[in-house]
C-alpha cells in the first residue's frame, strides 16, 4: 500500500510552505488524494517532485518549463534514477549559461557593466561614446556572449 502523507508531512519534509504546495497542486505540478474530511493527501513520492521544482526554479525554468518536463515522469509511481538522470540533462546548458553570466557578472563589478548611463567618470574609459550603448538595452556587458 503507497504511503501517502498529510500536507503538513510534506511541508515539514520538503521545507516548501502549504501555500506554495496548494499553487503547484492547482497548476498541475503535483497532484493529492482526498480524504473523506476534504484533506489533501500525497503520495511519498511526491517529495521527489517538489526538489525537482524547487531546483528548477533555481536553475531559471518558469513553471510552465516545469510542468512541461514533470510531464515526461510517469504517473503514479515514483520517478526512477533514470527518468530523473533523463530530465537532468536538460539542465547542463542552463546552468553551463548562468555560470558563464556569473563570472562576466564577478568581472564587471569593478568596472561599467555596460549600462550606457555615462554617469560615472570611469565610464568615458570603459564605454567612451557610449559605443556600449548601441549594442541594446541593460547591462549589455554583462549579457552579451565574449
Amino acid at each position: 500500500m503507497e504511503q501517502l502523507l498529510a500536507i503538513g508531512e510534506v511541508v515539514e519534509r520538503s521545507g516548501v510552505a502549504a501555500s506554495a504546495l496548494r499553487f503547484y497542486e492547482d497548476r498541475g505540478l503535483i497532484a493529492s488524494q482526498r480524504a473523506e474530511s476534504g484533506r489533501r493527501l500525497f503520495p511519498r513520492w511526491v517529495l521527489r517532485q517538489i526538489a525537482f521544482i524547487v531546483f528548477a526554479q533555481r536553475v531559471g525554468f518558469s513553471l510552465d518549463e516545469i510542468a512541461e518536463e514533470l510531464a515526461k515522469l510517469p504517473d503514479r509511481r515514483a520517478p526512477s534514477v533514470s527518468d530523473w538522470s533523463k530530465l537532468s540533462k536538460l539542465w547542463t546548458s542552463r546552468i553551463d549559461e548562468q555560470i558563464e553570466q556569473l563570472k562576466r557578472l564577478r568581472k564587471g563589478l569593478t568596472v561599467c557593466i555596460g549600462c550606457g548611463c555615462l554617469s560615472l567618470t570611469a565610464c568615458r574609459f570603459a564605454n567612451p561614446n557610449d559605443k556600449v550603448g548601441r549594442e541594446g538595452p541593460g547591462p549589455r556587458n554583462w549579457v552579451r556572449k565574449k
